[in-house]
């Protein structure tokens, strides 16, 4: 159970987040690696062709915790992140765990203080492909 869930990525997105990763001094990004590890397993698609229910950049979505609980980020490039709890950046790792995730899939996430829980998507409130800015 512990198989990671396909991820889907834009053209668009890939090419921006490799610019950022190449940007970045390692000793700057501990989850560098990690990141990248799962932009090489990514399925890369034109920004036209994803599906609405996948998280791209600057996506809006919707969690549910194993409680219940519900919740909204939008995950963001870091110098979009402005330390609110609305908006997660890709470079944390849950930020990285969530791009290219679809609707209804599960992940972990790190709880405060340790141990990890359960959370899983429930909605892609915006996609801005599916908006139609396919040029963001």
């Amino acid at each position: 159970m512990n198989k990671r869930p396909e991820i889907i990525l834009t053209s668009q997105d890939m090419e921006r987040l490799d610019t950022l990763l190449d940007s970045l001094p390692a000793a700057s990004f501990p989850g560098k690696t990690e990141l990248q590890a799962e932009l090489d397993r990514a399925d890369v698609v034109e920004p036209q062709e994803i599906p609405p229910d996948v998280v791209t950049m600057n996506s809006k979505v919707r969690f549910a915790l194993e409680s219940g609980e519900e919740f909204c980020l939008t995950l963001v490039y870091p110098q979009d992140a402005d330390g609110s709890a609305e908006r997660i950046s890709i470079l944390a790792p849950v930020g990285s765990a969530l791009l290219g995730l679809s609707t209804g899939e599960h992940i972990q996430w790190p709880k405060p203080g340790g141990g990890v829980m359960k959370v899983r998507l429930v909605e892609v409130i915006y996609q801005p492909e599916r908006a139609g800015e396919l040029h963001r």
